[in-house]
Formats: C-alpha cells, sequence, structure tokens
C-alpha cells in the first residue's frame, strides 16, 4: 500500500455494537475462546446476583437448554423498561445495546455492584446469535428481542402477573467464537457454588435440560457465608471444629473474613471484592495479612508463647495451613485491569486491617486453645523454614557445571540464552541415553530421573530438598524453590530454560511420574507455570504401518488408533506398540517426541487456584477417603494399561 492510498475514505467509524463483534476480545476476558463464551453467561449471573446484593431478589436460576442457549432468571425487580426522556428509546433497549449504559452507574441504584463498567449486557448481546428478555415489573410481562446484537422484536407486554423479576436468554455466536462448544456445566457448577457462599443465603439453581428426558437440577444455598466456603476448602483437615468469621463495616465498605487453619503446609486464601475473583489479591490481602500477623505476633509475647532459641515466625509461617476467604463490598471499586485480577482501593486495606485486628483479637482472647495450636504450627513452620533455607544453599549454583548435585546427572545445552534453550526431564536412565544421543545440542538439555520423584504433597520442605533427584531437578533449572508464593527463595530471571518439558513413558507408570512431577511444580515452582515455561512431551503409543508401506504412521492415544483403523478398514494394519520411552533408538525419540518441527508438546496451565489445589491434594494428599472417592466416581472413565 502506497501512502497516497492513506486518506480520509481510510477512516472507519463503527456504529453501536460493530466494534465489539468487529474486536471481541477487547471486550470479554478470554477473547474467542472457551473462557470467552462463559464469561458471557458471567456477566448475565453477575446482573441477577448485583439484585441480590442490592436485597432485592432471593433466588437466582441458571438453565442449559438444548439449543445451546443459556437462561439466567432472578426475582428481583425486573429490568426497567419505561423510555428514557434523553434517549427517546426504552431503558432495557439502551441497556442491551449501548456501551457504558446501566444502573451501575447510579449508586442508589445499585450501592454495591461487580459490573462497574456497564460493558457486559450489551456485549454479550453483540456476541450473540440472539438474546430475548422477559421483564416481570409494574404488574405486567414484557418481552424484547434482539438478533446479531439488533432488536428484531421491540419491547411490548405479552401478559399479566403479580411478580416481578429478569429473564434472560442468549446463546453464543459460532461466527464469533470459532471453537465453541456446549457450556461446561462443572465449570458453571463451580462458580455458582462459589457465589452461594459469597452471598450467605441466597438460592441459586443450575438446571441443565440438554439430555432429553434426563434434566439434572442443583440448588446451592449456604447460609454459613465465607466462614463455610473456608471449612469446605479445609477438607476435613481443620486443627479446630467451627470456622472463625471475622464481620464488619468501617466507612461503608462490608468486610467479611472466614478462615480455619488445617494441618496443611500450603495456604488456601481467596480474594473477592463485590463477589468479583481477585486473583492476584490487593489491598484488602494485604489488610489482611498485616492484621492477621500483628495480632498473632502480640498475642505469641504476651502470653510467652515463644521460646527462647527457637526462630521468630514471619508472616508467611503464621499462614502456613490457612484456608481463608476474605470478601470485601464497596460502593466504587477499582481493579488494575478490565479482568479485575487485583483491587486497589485503599480503603479497602484500612477498612480490612480494622475489622480482622478487632475480631481476630476477640476470637483469640475467647479461643486460647485455638491461638497456641495456631502459633505452635507457626513456631514450627519457621523452624522448617530454617532448615529449608539451609537445604535451599546447597542446591542453589553459580555455575550448574560446578554443581556437585548435577556431576554425571546433567548433560547440558550449548546455548546460554534462555529464550531459546529447552531441557527435557526423562523418565529413566536408558531413556535419558537416547535423548541424550539424540537430541540437538545447541539448545536441548536432558536431566535423566531414576525411579519415582518423592511426593511432596505428604512432605514438608526440608525432607524434600534432602531428595536427590528433586536437588538435581532445582540445580539444573537455576531459580531456586519455593512455597510460599513470594519472590524470597525463587527468581523467574534465573530460570535457565524457557520450555521445561516432563518426558515419561506413555503408560500409567509414566502418568504417576508425570503427576508427581507436575504435583512437585505447582507447589514449590508455581511461577513456572503461570509464565507458561512448563510443557508436558507427548510420545506415540504407537507406530501403525499399513500393506507394504515403509514409514509408519505414529499414534497418540488408543482412541486416536481406533480412528486410524477406521479410516483404513480393509488395509492389513502391522502395529507396534511403545511400552517405554526405552525402547525408542536416538533417532525415532528425536523425529517423534523432540523435534521441534514435528513434535507434539502440551503447554501446562493452571486457571483456577482453588481447583487445582483441591485436585493435588485429592490424589497427592495423605488423606486415603477424598482418594477413595475420586476414584470411585471416575473408574467409568478409566482404560486398563496391561
Amino acid at each position: 500500500m502506497t501512502s497516497s492510498s492513506y486518506s480520509a475514505d481510510s477512516i472507519k467509524v463503527l456504529k453501536g455494537l460493530e466494534g465489539v463483534r468487529k474486536r471481541p476480545a477487547m471486550y470479554v476476558q478470554g477473547g474467542t475462546g472457551i473462557d470467552g463464551y462463559h464469561q458471557l453467561l458471567t456477566e448475565i449471573i453477575d446482573n441477577a446476583i448485583d439484585e441480590s446484593l442490592a436485597g432485592y431478589a432471593d433466588t437466582v436460576t441458571v438453565t442449559l437448554n438444548p439449543d445451546g442457549s443459556a437462561t439466567v432468571t432472578d426475582n428481583g425487580r425486573g429490568i426497567p423498561v419505561g423510555v428514557m426522556q434523553k434517549e427517546g428509546r426504552p431503558a432495557i433497549e439502551v441497556i442491551f445495546t449501548e456501551l457504558h449504559a446501566g444502573g451501575k452507574f447510579d449508586s442508589e441504584a445499585y450501592k454495591v455492584s461487580g459490573g462497574l463498567h456497564g460493558v457486559g449486557s450489551s456485549v454479550v448481546n453483540a456476541l450473540s446469535t440472539f438474546l430475548e428478555a422477559e421483564v416481570s415489573t409494574g404488574g405486567s410481562i414484557h418481552r424484547i428481542r434482539f438478533d446479531e446484537g439488533n432488536v428484531t422484536e421491540p419491547v411490548h407486554e405479552i401478559g399479566k402477573t403479580k411478580d416481578t423479576g429478569s429473564k434472560v436468554s442468549f446463546k453464543p455466536d459460532h461466527a464469533i467464537f470459532k471453537d465453541i462448544r456446549a457450556f461446561d456445566y462443572q465449570r458453571i457448577r463451580k462458580r455458582l457454588r462459589e457465589l452461594a457462599y459469597l452471598t450467605g443465603g441466597v438460592k441459586i439453581i443450575l438446571s441443565d435440560k440438554r439430555q432429553e428426558h434426563d434434566e439434572k437440577q442443583e440448588v446451592f444455598q449456604e447460609k454459613g457465608g465465607v466462614a463455610a466456603f473456608a471449612k469446605h476448602m479445609a477438607e476435613g483437615k481443620a486443627l479446630y471444629e467451627t470456622a472463625m468469621l471475622l464481620k464488619g463495616n468501617v466507612d461503608d465498605i462490608d468486610v467479611e473474613v472466614g478462615m480455619v487453619h488445617t494441618s496443611n503446609y500450603g495456604q488456601t486464601i481467596l480474594t473477592y471484592a463485590n463477589m468479583i475473583t481477585n486473583r492476584d489479591g490487593g489491598t484488602h490481602l494485604t489488610g489482611f495479612k498485616t492484621a492477621y500477623t500483628r495480632v498473632l505476633n502480640n498475642y505469641a509475647k504476651a502470653n510467652n508463647l515463644f521460646k527462647k532459641g527457637d526462630p521468630t515466625p514471619s508472616g508467611e509461617d503464621f499462614l502456613e495451613g490457612i484456608s481463608c476467604v476474605i470478601s470485601v463490598k464497596l460502593g466504587d471499586p477499582q481493579f488494575e485491569s478490565q479482568a479485575k485480577v487485583k483491587l486497589l482501593n485503599p480503603e479497602a486495606q484500612s477498612a480490612t486491617q480494622s475489622v480482622v485486628y478487632e475480631k481476630f483479637n476477640e476470637v483469640l482472647e475467647e479461643n486460647p486453645k485455638i491461638a497456641k495450636s495456631v502459633i505452635e504450627k507457626a513456631v514450627n513452620a519457621a523452624k522448617a523454614r530454617e532448615a529449608a533455607r539451609k537445604a535451599r544453599d546447597l542446591v542453589r549454583r553459580v555455575n550448574p557445571f560446578d554443581n556437585e548435585e548435577l556431576s554425571g546427572k546433567l548433560s547440558d545445552c550449548q546455548s546460554e540464552d534462555p529464550t531459546v534453550s529447552e531441557i527435557y526431564i526423562v523418565e529413566g536412565i536408558s531413556a535419558g541415553g537416547s535423548a541424550k544421543q539424540g537430541r540437538e545440542r545447541r539448545f536441548q538439555a536432558i536431566l535423566p530421573l531414576r525411579g519415582k520423584v518423592l511426593n511432596v504433597e505428604k512432605a514438608q520442605i526440608g525432607k524434600i530438598l534432602k531428595n536427590a533427584e528433586i536437588r538435581a531437578l532445582v540445580a539444573s533449572i537455576g531459580a531456586g524453590i519455593d512455597g510460599t508464593g513470594d519472590d524470597e527463595h525463587f527468581n523467574l530471571e534465573d530460570v535457565r530454560y524457557h520450555r521445561i518439558i516432563i518426558m515419561a513413558d506413555a503408560d500409567v507408570d509414566g502418568s504417576h511420574i508425570r503427576t508427581l512431577l507436575l504435583t512437585f511444580f505447582y507447589r514449590y515452582m508455581r511461577p513456572l507455570i503461570e509464565a507458561g515455561y512448563l510443557y508436558i512431551a507427548q510420545p506415540p503409543l504407537f507406530a501403525v504401518k499399513f500393506g507394504r508401506e515403509k514409514e509408519p504412521t505414529f499414534v497418540y492415544s488408543d482412541g486416536e488408533l481406533q480412528a486410524l483403523l477406521k479410516q483404513n478398514s480393509g488395509r492389513k494394519a502391522n502395529i507396534q506398540r511403545y511400552k517405554g520411552l526405552g525402547e525408542m533408538n536416538a533417532d525415532l525419540l528425536w523425529e517423534t517426541t523432540m523435534n521441534p518441527e514435528t513434535r507434539v508438546l502440551k503447554r501446562v496451565t493452571v486457571d483456577d487456584v482453588m481447583e487445582a489445589s483441591e485436585a493435588f491434594e485429592t490424589l497427592m494428599g495423605s488423606d486415603v477417603p477424598p482418594r477413595r472417592a475420586f476414584i470411585e466416581d471416575n473408574a467409568h472413565l478409566a482404560q486398563l494399561d496391561i
């Protein structure tokens, strides 16, 4: 294009909701993938929940319909249907067709709301094949319909009623969400259960009508609020029976903290502002930690619970094993980004700090046994931290080739640029030998592991860092190790490889080793996962030749094998099954699993802290009953590997 072709005629003005359909990722968290169209449903659900926060609705129903649409119903006041004087159009039409239009900007209509941007309803409409709203208000039922964001059925009365409320149905547009699938029942269920705890009494109904003659329905109503939420996350490992509820109001900011201490070593803290998940915490989390640590320190000193010679617990030591939910409700929440991952309001910090300091003090004074058990656990955590510090010093490396932990183990790559370097963590010495011979030395490093790695879910950090395989792993990666989520002992900038690839056999033992390694990375090197540096290699399970073919087709699962055989039905198939990586020679391992041009890698992600924590605790923790229940519930999905 020449410079002369750029003129006034080149400027495009997108009217109404055209901009949303043209650039959906600018308006929807999750873009045009699975996260995106689930976010549409979240926006409509949040509107119904806001009615409950305002005190007008006590029941919210979410229905998944057979045609792929979803319906959200509440018994609140009903969306306004009257004509707006300035707009000359019904309010409900404006709400669903204009960005930055809605009741969330009026502090009298909604004193507390999660949707402060005012784009939710109109964006959902813009990105749906259709949206239909029915409103019960003023003794009448009104309906309006939109197709691809445009009004196709103006608002009109369709009946009479004594009830009030809103019913919104919509179907995400396949033209926008290219990889659209059915709404994920478990994903929606998890969010609704979470909201039931946070609203503390609102009845939330999830109905799935997508299976003919087999409607599924669940009701969530948790009057115990955030304290019940914290107890639920503790999964039977609480040090005492009743979870604490610290509740108060400071300067029109409602603060609720539910917490219980457990026998676990990690910590789980969930933070919310106006029911919105704040993944990265924010000012309310800072206020909580400040007051929480101060109260415990003061109590321990006043009651002589710190023994001479013992290390003084840090804030992280006091938080060891905590299961905690922090929820604040305020009039004008300010977030770090449109994704609302971090709360920024300074007044939320002071309000949370004030409530926690006062109420937590009262709880400890009334429950000295609980106070003593929490402080004793913190002192033990401090001792373990000191032991871990010494152990960490042993695995920190300046030059990996000078580190005795790696002697004879790590075959490093030639490149010193971490952005192009990758390390394969290989199961077994035999497979490690093939990988070393077949690799591209310029940028691929190999670290073979002997046997199965320690299950870190059942061990303290001191014991973990005495394990030879884990020490070699930590030394190879070079960034340190930490299980508290801070940067004191882990520095992402020191990572020597930006692709850390777990390569294990495609069988049951290989799956077990992958799970053990993933548990370790999740608990003690989580920043690697969050940065997108951790991958799982996909070695083939079968090599298939048809007839006189010289080159095999590599297949990575039983399902893929059956599909290939069906596709080539009638042809004689020679099938070779690989029981382990050690069966492959160097050239074959390179071509199928290590060659960047032909290999298949799966990037490891952690989308949800609570869900991931529960999964690792269930599958790798000390308690047998939850694991047995999981196996019984999912046994029908298992395939026998002989």
